[in-house]
């Protein structure tokens, strides 16, 4: 007995349903996307996984640091204890695009760095790029942080700040720097 040939498919579509326009419209844009993907991450250049899925977050708008370490962080930053700070501030804010916590960060190393008779370059160096980028992700390059604790409440003054610790100057070899307060 012979087998009964299959019915025939429609000329106009594929297997899933789909026209072979449809198909080409659908892969395009999905070029598309690996392309924008690519130049986004050639552009930001980030060094870590959190820092990709971060960046991505932020760009459709749901990044979120964590608030309990976040928190922790503050209460160690107001304790003077700064590694422990930034560690509980880089829980929170893992990619780097809160720019509170990344102005947290770098006053942390600002004022670790700070010293009566010297500054420490290399935390000053980490305060300027901290700095840096809590400027870079602050929302139109300004960052004001309502922390009364705070002499330094502007990110544009904290860098300031950290610039001046960094340049060498005639007034460093004062005598009477010793008694200046640190912010």
């Amino acid at each position: 007995m012979p087998m009964p040939a299959p019915a025939p498919r429609p000329a106009s579509t594929t297997p899933r349903g789909l026209t072979p326009s449809a198909r080409r419209l659908l892969g395009l844009a999905a070029v598309g996307a690996y392309a924008a993907l690519i130049v986004w991450i050639y552009a930001q250049q980030p060094k870590t996984l959190a820092e990709v899925t971060g960046g991505v977050a932020s760009t459709f708008g749901v990044y979120a640091v964590d608030r309990v370490s976040f928190d922790e962080g503050l209460e160690y930053f107001h304790r003077d204890r700064f590694v422990e700070a930034r560690a509980a501030f880089a829980r929170a804010d893992p990619a780097g695009r809160d720019a509170t916590t990344q102005f947290y960060v770098a006053y942390s190393y600002y004022r670790q760095g700070w010293g009566r008779v010297y500054h420490d370059d290399a935390l000053m160096t980490e305060a300027l790029s901290a700095v840096d980028r809590a400027i870079r992700v602050a929302p139109g390059g300004r960052l004001v942080v309502a922390d009364e604790r705070l002499a330094l409440r502007t990110a544009d003054e904290l860098r300031a700040e950290i610039a001046s610790g960094l340049t060498r100057e005639w007034s460093d070899l004062n005598p009477l720097r010793v008694l200046r307060e640190r912010k």
